[in-house]
């Protein structure tokens, strides 16, 4: 009987070591998906608003003309803004994320616990 018990247990081990792999491996994907590595169109995005920026002050710099070049200091603070903008995009859906992944972990936990007090 208890070498039954103890292979039954075994048995369980090893489908929950299954289930684990299986999880692991989905996280992995999904964390892969929402930004792992910085995308090509994330990396364009910076460069042009980089550049952007970069010629706006540098033409403010170089212009003696006032009204140029307070457009182009307001083109270079518009540019910024909207990076901070899509900063603030990209956290939101990080903060997102977390909270997913807290959500699946306590859902798990009250599963495991339930499972435990039934046993």
């Amino acid at each position: 009987m208890q070498k039954e018990d103890i292979e039954q247990e075994l048995e369980d081990l090893k489908k929950e070591l299954e289930n684990f792999q299986q999880e692991k491996e989905r996280v992995r994907a999904i964390i892969g998906q929402i930004g792992g590595v910085p995308k090509f169109h994330n990396v364009l995005f910076n460069w042009i608003l980089i550049i952007a920026t970069g010629i706006c002050l540098v033409i403010s710099l170089l212009v003696d003309h006032l009204s140029v070049r307070l457009l182009m200091i307001e083109l270079a603070s518009a540019a910024v803004s909207v990076k901070i903008i899509y900063l603030m995009h990209c956290q939101m859906r990080v903060n997102h994320f977390k909270v997913w992944v807290l959500s699946s972990i306590e859902w798990r936990i009250s599963e495991l616990t339930k499972l435990v007090k039934s046993r």
